[in-house]
């Protein structure tokens, strides 16, 4: 059960009217602004992002495979949504090893996804909408078959030798080498260390004709680049100027913290046991989060701030606290990422929907990033969806209504995922022979991969859930597409679609949302989780509490040390029709898992 009141001392719009308007701020602000710092009032900090995984959400051309102008397509549902941005996973040219994350050419379309001239459509389109395009920029490593490497693989005298982490190896039978090693041993060498592959087995991949070894935190078709080397740094710069100059406003920085790696390749310590691909656990003290990638990150956001309109960084980061969120934001200076993800309140350790997680996970994000903003996700195409991450099977709508009340009435910019607010599920593969993600594939039956967290998009109830007039879809649909879907949920009032168009609408319109500060009250309370939006004037201030037991629970939320003495309310949204006449805020009777959002009078 969900408790949300708005203090704005007059008449708020109604939702229908909210909805219409939303985009106006948006859409001005796409002019920009010319300075070299991001203002006050940048787009971005009350921004709802949708990450779109472009295979999976709409077919335009009947290949089985989505496409950018199924995107395009689909601008009109996205703007209706409220969505300010949308995230475009990799759809650079790529032999798909990684599913775009192994890039051939950061300068062009893969030809699945289309051309960069219906890129420039998607753009132009989405910009008339209000909705501004995020690129995924893949910063780490490049495809094997990108022509950089290409030549780096030639020899140890070409122009781009040294564009890539090349080692020589050590002698098998060195002091020292562990049987890791020895796994990956070519013309008597082994590699200079016990570096894993994130995708298992060793990091290091020899290459005859250089007679070395090459490393790769990923595939081993994802050569990581030698950032150490300037040239490297200059010429991916390059090529996020060519997207800037094309319109885009920001980057996802793809697994960001592994820019960089020990530079005296000290072997990782050993942890014992083995990981889900059955190599030894390691601790990645060498090959991530070394400080070297603050440097680039200062010079990138020097960069960015060149261009008009606040364009944005926001970084892929697995933070083992709050502290270490911090340093991406570059601290109190705030010169680094804008939004490094802060994964600790949706990934956590102890992950778990209870008041108690959330309220430690959302004070830290509070009080701790020296003012700037969250950037929360509870959703991306990397894990299961969280809908069956937090849900108990028997409130699983419930309970996501919950956590879509956290991530758009927190003080946060929100990242959204294609299908979550629709309630779609991840489908994990049952038999090895169904599954695409290599990484389910070489870790079978420990690890499972990521294609249940990437099945085609839900549109309709009719074939293909709408998503392609192709019967053979890159993955298969999810069983429950007749009824989980953009045209069932749309004409279904109670839905979590039409909670999320309220819950966004809500964030855009009302002041205490999109601008106030959050404190957090009734901290001792077990069950409920509550907080305070208010705004700088106090003109606006807003209430939100979260049932996060199965019992009803009757709340008694004082106000009157923020020196609000008002108690009565009018409802303006409640999943269940006995809270939808609720006047008093000083007693509320909140069902299990229920969502109510009122304003005080």
């Amino acid at each position: 059960m969900i408790l949300a009141v708005a203090l704005c001392f007059g008449v708020s719009a109604p939702f229908a009217q909210r909805q219409g308007t939303a985009h106006a701020r948006t859409t001005k602000a796409h002019a920009g602004n010319a300075g070299n710092t991001a203002s006050d009032q940048a787009w971005w900090k009350d921004a709802v992002i949708d990450e779109i995984y472009p295979r999976s959400f709409a077919d335009s051309n009947g290949d089985g495979i989505g496409d950018l102008n199924g995107i395009t397509q689909h601008l009109d549902y996205l703007q209706a949504l409220g969505i300010d941005a949308i995230w475009i996973a990799p759809m650079y040219p790529s032999p798909q090893v990684d599913f775009g994350y192994d890039i051939s050419d950061y300068e062009n379309i893969d030809p699945q996804y289309g051309t960069l001239a219906d890129f420039d459509r998607l753009e132009a389109a989405a910009r008339r909408r209000g909705v501004r395009i995020i690129l995924d920029m893949v910063l780490n490593h490049t495809s094997d078959k990108h022509k950089w490497f290409i030549e780096s693989a030639s020899s140890r005298e070409n122009p781009k030798a040294d564009w890539y982490v090349w080692n020589s190896g050590i002698p098998a039978n060195s002091p020292g080498v562990g049987e890791f090693q020895k796994k990956n041993v070519h013309e008597g060498l082994a590699p200079p260390n016990n570096w894993e592959s994130f995708f298992g087995g060793s990091a290091w991949e020899w290459v005859p004709a250089r007679k070395q070894f090459y490393y790769h935190k990923f595939y081993k078709q994802q050569p990581d680049l030698n950032w150490r080397n300037p040239a490297v740094e200059a010429a991916m710069i390059d090529v996020m100027k060519f997207w800037l100059r094309r319109g885009v406003a920001g980057f996802r920085l793809d697994a960001i913290p592994t820019l960089f790696e020990d530079s005296k390749l000290r072997d990782e310590p050993e942890l014992g046991g083995s990981n889900d691909q059955g190599d030894p656990n390691l601790k990645e003290i060498y090959t991530a989060n070394l400080p070297d990638v603050h440097d680039v990150l200062r010079r990138m956001r020097a960069m960015v701030e060149q261009f008009p309109g606040d364009r944005v960084l926001i970084g892929e980061t697995y933070p083992p606290d709050t502290a270490a969120l911090d340093a991406w934001y570059g601290g109190a200076a705030h010169d680094e990422l804008q939004l490094p993800m802060d994964m600790l309140v949706g990934f956590g350790s102890g992950a778990a929907f209870s008041a108690a997680y959330f309220r430690r996970t959302l004070d830290a994000a509070e009080t701790q990033l020296h003012g700037s903003q969250p950037l929360i996700v509870f959703d991306n195409h990397d894990n299961d969806r969280s809908i069956d991450r937090f849900g108990d099977g028997g409130h699983n709508v419930e309970i996501a209504k919950a956590l879509a009340t956290i991530l758009f009435t927190s003080r946060d910019t929100a990242i959204t995922y294609y299908g979550a607010e629709l309630g779609m599920t991840t489908q994990t593969p049952k038999r090895k022979e169904d599954v695409r993600d290599p990484i389910g594939i070489t870790g079978w039956p420990r690890e499972k991969g990521r294609d249940g967290e990437r099945t085609p998009m839900q549109w309709t109830p009719g074939p293909q859930a709408g998503f392609s007039s192709n019967p053979s879809t890159w993955l298969p649909l999810a069983p429950n597409y007749k009824t989980v879907n953009v045209e069932t949920e749309s004409a279904d009032p109670n839905s979590l679609l039409n909670w999320y168009k309220q819950l966004i609408a809500l964030r855009h319109q009302n002041p205490a949302m999109r601008e106030g500060s959050m404190v957090l009250i009734d901290r001792d309370d077990p069950d409920v989780l509550a907080y305070i939006r208010i705004t700088p004037d106090k003109s606006c201030v807003a209430v939100i509490a979260i049932n996060m037991s199965p019992q009803t629970k009757t709340l008694r939320l004082g106000l009157g040390e923020l020196g609000i003495k008002d108690t009565v309310v009018r409802t303006l949204a409640a999943s269940d029709a006995s809270l939808r006449s609720v006047t008093k805020l000083e007693s509320v009777t909140l069902l299990p898992f229920a969502s109510w959002v009122g304003e005080v009078k």
